[in-house]
This record gives C-alpha cells, sequence and structure tokens, in this order.
C-alpha cells in the first residue's frame, strides 16, 4: 500500500535558507508546502516563492507577523490573515487553502474567524540552533507515519534543517513514502478537511 508524508516549511520566505532548502527538493525532485509570513514577502524573496511554485511547491498561510492569535480580536486576525492570502495571490495566482498558527496556538475564536483549514505537524525542535542535523533527522524518522504533516523551518541561517532535509528525503523514500503537498495528502489520503480540527495526520486527526 502506498504512504504519502508531506513536508511542510514555517517563517519564510527570505533569500538565504528558503533557497537551499528549494535547493534541496530540487536536487530530490521532492516537493514541500511552505507556511508564509507576510511581513516576509517583498520583492526580492517573491522570487524565491515563485520558483517553489514552479517546482510544484504548495504556498500557504502562516500569518502577517507570527504573532500569537488568541490574544487577537476577530477583525486583528482577519487582518493578519488577509494580508499574507492577498500576498501568495499576487505572486502565485491560488489562494491559499491551509493555516498554521504561530506558535500552534489556539482558541474557539480563531476557528469560527478563519476560513482556513489549520495544520499543525510532527515537529524536531528545529528552530533550536543546539538542535543538530542528526538529532532532527533521528527524530523525524523515528515519528514519521502514513498520512503525517512533518514540521520544519526555513527561517533565515536555519542550515541543520537544510542538512537535516537532504538525508530525510531519500531515506522517508526508503521507508516507503511518496512525499506530497498538504493539499495532496488529503486528497490521496481520501481525507475531508473540516473546521474546527487541526491536522497533524490527516488520518487520524479530524475523526
Amino acid at each position: 500500500m502506498a504512504k504519502y508524508i508531506a513536508l511542510t516549511f514555517d517563517d519564510g520566505p527570505n533569500t538565504v535558507t528558503t533557497p537551499m532548502v528549494l535547493d534541496v527538493l530540487e536536487k530530490h525532485s521532492a516537493v514541500g508546502t511552505f507556511f508564509l509570513e507576510g511581513n516576509n514577502i517583498n520583492e526580492e524573496s517573491a522570487k524565491v516563492v515563485k520558483r517553489a511554485v514552479e517546482m510544484g511547491c504548495e504556498i500557504e498561510n502562516h500569518s502577517r507577523t507570527h504573532t500569537a492569535f488568541p490574544q487577537l480580536t476577530a477583525e486583528e486576525m482577519t487582518a493578519e490573515i488577509d494580508f499574507t492570502t492577498e500576498k501568495i495571490i499576487d505572486i502565485t495566482g491560488r489562494a491559499p487553502k491551509f493555516f498554521r498558527p504561530p506558535y500552534i496556538a489556539l482558541n474557539d475564536l480563531m476557528y469560527s474567524t478563519i476560513p482556513l483549514t489549520f495544520i499543525c505537524g510532527k515537529g524536531c525542535t528545529d528552530w533550536e540552533d543546539s538542535v543538530s542535523a542528526e538529532q532532527r533527522f533521528d527524530t523525524t524518522m523515528a515519528q514519521a507515519q502514513h498520512g503525517d504533516v512533518i514540521l520544519l523551518h526555513d527561517m533565515e541561517g536555519n542550515i541543520n534543517t537544510v542538512k537535516a532535509l537532504d538525508r530525510l528525503i531519500p531515506a522517508l523514500r526508503e521507508e516507503g513514502y511518496e512525499l506530497v503537498t498538504v493539499e495532496e495528502l488529503f486528497e490521496k489520503c481520501g481525507a475531508v478537511p473540516k473546521s474546527g480540527v487541526i491536522y497533524t495526520n490527516v488520518l487520524s486527526d479530524g475523526k
């Protein structure tokens, strides 16, 4: 039976680490899903986003300012989402379908206000400089399951994730996984995105 998994990257785009992540994905003919912060999108980083789209990657919403949303009003939440969505549409011609909450901080108001499917993912603490590339690789491989979203970061200077990624892609394939975007993950796993749920595994969450 086919197994599917989605690699995702938070906190871009930037012109340093994001292109390195794309280089690794391209080297292995793989795709990923990038959750962008609106304030990081500028004329130069937009070129990086266009490259990602041309490679078959998916571009999604990670807010404008990476603020913890539970402290915001509904109007402030909407402004954060709309700003980044409009930036993404300008670059890609496609509206985001998925949202990763900053810090994975949640409340009920977010679910009732934000008209996107919420995505979390299995992480490896890869925002901490002290976590080595080998530790990131080992943690990710140990917890990988069919239907998973893997949560990584392409923030500027996050070289250990780039190094780990170069090993992860062939290792996951060796384990029988096909790497897909988040939208494809739902489709290939026969899962229908639901509101009021945050997904780390599209097969087990939302049931």
